[in-house]
């Protein structure tokens, strides 16, 4: 966990929203420019397709000696050999998981404080606030919770937290003023023309930002 909180930048695949680029490129290119902290989330992908792209994500992510965190699936995420899971709220309750993987990085989803204070007391090890703002990669039918939402939930949060949806370069300054320090994209890096570049860039704004 002490990695995860340096990481900074949190990068989520999407190899449907990568500008028609597999996610083996987007996460090479993305290791190339610093990103040490991958989710790995490809939806509607047949189980032995996402095991071998898992196993082929974690040689590139052990590589560069980054982490890297399965979406939903704690069983790929073992198999492969990842660092973490990420859970939705519809996903494995986080109390199973925490008991199957006493040692693993899980992570969970919330979208409210009850969420995150739920989350956190069934043994996440860090909880992700979001959707801040429209995002193409979440159905969402409720309003955005914006960057005031972080003062709402983080101050009641004793794990490491992170914030995600709808994230670009520009709103980066403005969440780190409110207190993020681990800034979750998929289509910010995704879909850049120069995904090492851009990666280096996102980053050099985030390190201007002292640490927690």
């Amino acid at each position: 966990m002490a990695r995860f909180a340096r990481a900074g930048l949190y990068l989520v695949t999407s190899e449907s929203m990568s500008g028609g680029r597999p996610t083996l490129e987007v996460v090479a290119e993305a290791l190339k420019g610093g990103v040490r902290l991958i989710q790995l989330r490809e939806k509607g992908v047949h189980d032995e397709d996402l095991l071998k792209l898992a196993e082929r994500v974690r040689s590139l992510t052990r590589d560069a000696g980054a982490l890297l965190i399965i979406n939903d699936r704690i069983d790929i995420a073992e198999q492969c050999g990842a660092d973490g899971v990420h859970l939705g709220l519809d996903d494995m309750p986080l109390r199973e998981a925490r008991s199957r993987a006493p040692d693993m990085i899980i992570g969970a989803s919330s979208h409210t404080l009850d969420e995150a204070l739920v989350a956190q007391a069934a043994g996440a090890s860090y909880v992700n606030i979001g959707p801040i703002y429209p995002t193409m990669t979440k159905n969402w039918e409720q309003e955005f919770l914006g960057p005031q939402s972080i003062k709402e939930i983080a101050p009641h949060l004793s794990v490491p937290w992170t914030v995600m949806g709808g994230i670009k370069k520009q709103h980066i300054p403005v969440l780190m003023a409110e207190g993020a320090r681990t800034i979750a994209v998929v289509t910010a890096v995704t879909m850049a023309a120069d995904i090492a570049a851009e990666s280096r860039e996102i980053l050099e704004i985030i390190r201007q930002f002292p640490p927690k």
